[in-house]
């Protein structure tokens, strides 16, 4: 926590002026997307949507164009009917209960812990990516914390946590900006870190994984044309012709394919042969 204090990178979404909401629009846009990517496109958004009820009054095809090139656009749709939601049931006030918060559309349990300790300041274990790296390797000893935060992990983590509210979400907080910061997946930087005396994995010689994950490959996936097909369609204030969206992809399966999963997910209407991002 003291590292934390010295060290914490100076995010918008962490000001002590932050609102309950645009803690949770970060979160839900940080999902697999990197800050640098993502604080630009939260202030447009904030600017735009400073409340759940803002955003609920628009369109989702809204939410939708102004989500741009993040990547994972159901996130913007689910991040749209969470602020129907949440202006339904509790008249346009982010709840600050875990429960109240689980049942809105698109969140999770990371993302209804992250916004209970973050935007409230509770004691709950939250745990991401970095946060299972930092206690696999301080504590357990091992390389990385697997693809998956299991039960098992939220109870570690919770035990590491201060008995005090407020101190419980700064630790949380810390041990997922020491993930991010120092205690990198392919280059920590070990002499830097805080846990180094006390870090089970570097007293143990850092061993290696037991596995290497395989790089996945993005360029001419069905994700990469769905995205080529979204461009096309916010890039538009007018419905899109087939012929247009035709023009994107020479692979007419793959292309078909890609767009019959966009209509599936509700990110794109189609009306005779024209095609618009849906509201």
């Amino acid at each position: 926590m003291r590292w934390y204090a010295e060290n914490a990178r100076d995010l918008p979404w962490r000001q002590p002026d932050a609102s309950p909401w645009s803690v949770l629009v970060s979160e839900v846009m940080l999902q697999q997307t990197q800050v640098s990517r993502v604080e630009p496109a939260w202030k447009r958004w904030m600017e735009r949507w400073p409340t759940p009820a803002h955003l609920a009054a628009d369109p989702p095809g809204e939410a939708i164009r102004a989500w741009d090139r993040l990547g994972y656009p159901r996130r913007a749709l689910r991040l749209h009917a969470c602020a129907t939601a949440i202006v339904e049931r509790h008249d346009g006030v982010v709840p600050d209960d875990v429960e109240a918060l689980l049942a809105l559309p698109g969140i999770g349990i990371y993302t209804a812990r992250a916004v209970a300790a973050f935007a409230f300041r509770q004691r709950h274990p939250v745990v991401d990516t970095n946060v299972r790296r930092v206690v696999a390797r301080s504590v357990a000893g091992t390389a990385d914390g697997g693809a998956n935060t299991t039960p098992a992990d939220l109870r570690a983590v919770e035990a590491l946590l201060p008995e005090d509210d407020e101190e419980a979400a700064r630790a949380s907080i810390a041990f997922m900006e020491l993930g991010a910061l120092i205690c990198t997946s392919r280059a920590p930087r070990c002499p830097e870190c805080p846990l180094a005396d006390v870090c089970a994995w570097r007293l143990a010689g850092a061993p290696p994984p037991d596995s290497t994950r395989p790089s996945q490959r993005y360029h001419g996936t069905d994700r990469y044309v769905r995205g080529l097909l979204m461009a096309v369609l916010r890039a538009s204030d007018d419905p899109v012709p087939a012929e247009h969206l035709d023009a994107v992809w020479p692979d007419e399966d793959q292309r078909r394919r890609a767009l019959a999963g966009l209509l599936t997910d509700g990110l794109v209407n189609q009306r005779e042969q024209t095609y618009t991002l849906p509201g």
